[in-house]
């Protein structure tokens, strides 16, 4: 599946030598961990279910791992990004039976408008940009691997995964039953189903339904669960142990818990990841922002609408992405009343020394991404700048300036 344009990102380590090692919150140690990628860093983040177009709490996930890509790059590592599109799944099938829109044409056209929208906003684009339907060779290869591990069985046709085949199942979470059992049954997962011999047993392969599309394997024709597509994705261009996988909060369970334990009990080692990074939550009116809720602020609506993109992704980066937080339209007028500031700095002649400012933003970004930090250093240079009062002005520091704020922070000014 073809990615999106990568934005031309300018370079800092010529001049000001590599970045600090980025550290993150780990969710399956609840500790801040420092990133060590042994050569190439190695990143997984999980996408888009492709019913509906992108919106606010998208496009804020997506920024934290984009920060992240970033930050590694400018600390000298090269990095190989992968992000998976859930092309089929009922979410999917079910938008396209109300529509009547074949479910194929319907993820067509919005993992376009997605593009589009990464586009605008200047995310770095995956490497490996990959939808389930084309993975499936993998991921039927994948299931076969764990049947013949033992770790599948049948029930009335459909395969399920047992957790008790994977010794560090829970590992990332740390989560108890009674709440795996609650985010089940809320997060698409089936603990009531007769037959199982574990409430939390997960879906491997669904046998084909009448008017679904399924595809060839040795146990029967259909279509995989949603968690082994990404554990298959992942092995087959990150492999076992890679550095940080990444996704919202709401993927915390069961998504990554059991992508990991398909993987770990598919190769008998683990873990699955060294880092487990999880963005939280955008509400609007109070609520989870959720396709299935309907409250949802759409980046191409927004765009529509005449917002500049990168008010858009100021917006967003005023924000620790571990956070949860509500949309407001004042987070709008917030970032244009900045982003003009910026510019305007940036257009000056000469302005206050940015030695400074280079390490104050590569500080808070190795500091967990921790943007809202970064933001007000550029704030703080910004100010002196607009104000004449620096003792040494520099002719060179507004490029710097510039050459930071888009290679950091992806804001072109």
């Amino acid at each position: 599946m073809r990615a999106w344009t990568a934005p031309e990102v300018p370079a800092l380590t010529d001049r000001f030598g590599a970045a600090p090692a980025v550290v993150v919150h780990d969710t399956s140690t609840g500790r801040q961990v420092e990133t060590r990628p042994s050569g190439t860093a190695r990143l997984y983040v999980c996408g888009i279910t492709p019913y509906d177009a992108t919106h606010i709490g998208h496009a804020s996930t997506y920024l934290a791992f984009d920060l992240l890509t970033r930050a590694w790059r400018d600390a000298g590592h090269d990095v190989v990004y992968v992000q998976n599109v859930t092309d089929v799944d009922d979410p999917l099938l079910e938008r396209a039976a109300e529509t009547g829109e074949p479910w194929d044409r319907l993820a067509e056209r919005e993992v376009e408008l997605y593009r589009d929208d990464m586009t605008a906003l200047r995310m770095l684009p995956p490497d490996h940009f990959v939808g389930a339907v084309e993975a499936m060779p993998r991921i039927v290869e994948l299931i076969g691997r764990l049947r013949t591990a033992g770790a599948a069985y049948d029930v009335d046709g459909d395969l399920y995964f047992p957790i008790s085949a994977d010794s560090r199942f829970g590992d990332v979470s740390h989560y108890d039953s009674e709440t795996m059992a609650e985010l089940s049954v809320e997060r698409g997962g089936d603990p009531d189903r007769s037959g199982k011999k574990d409430p939390l047993d997960a879906l491997l392969w669904r046998s084909e339904r009448p008017g679904e599309p399924g595809w060839e394997a040795p146990w029967g024709v259909g279509r995989p669960g949603w968690h082994v597509e990404c554990s298959a994705i992942a092995l087959e261009h990150l492999g076992m142990t890679f550095d940080v996988q990444g996704g919202g909060s709401d993927l915390i369970f069961p998504h990554h818990e059991f992508s990991a334990s398909h993987a770990q009990a598919a190769h008998g080692t683990g873990p699955f990841a060294r880092a487990y990074v999880h963005a939280g939550m955008v509400s609007l009116d109070g609520e989870k922002m959720s396709k299935s809720r309907g409250n949802l602020v759409f980046v191409s609506g927004l765009l529509k609408a005449g917002a500049d993109p990168m008010v858009i992704r100021l917006a967003l980066l005023a924000q620790h992405y571990r956070e949860d937080w509500p949309w407001t339209t004042e987070d709008l007028t917030r970032a244009e009343r900045r982003l003009e500031r910026w510019r305007a700095a940036a257009a000056l002649e000469t302005g206050p020394d940015a030695s400074g400012l280079v390490a104050g933003v590569r500080s808070a970004l190795a500091r967990d991404l921790d943007a809202p930090a970064a933001l007000s250093a550029v704030d703080e240079w910004v100010d002196e700048a607009l104000s004449g009062t620096a003792a040494r002005p520099d002719a060179g520091s507004p490029a710097t300036m510039r050459a930071l704020c888009d290679a950091r922070l992806g804001v072109a000014l």
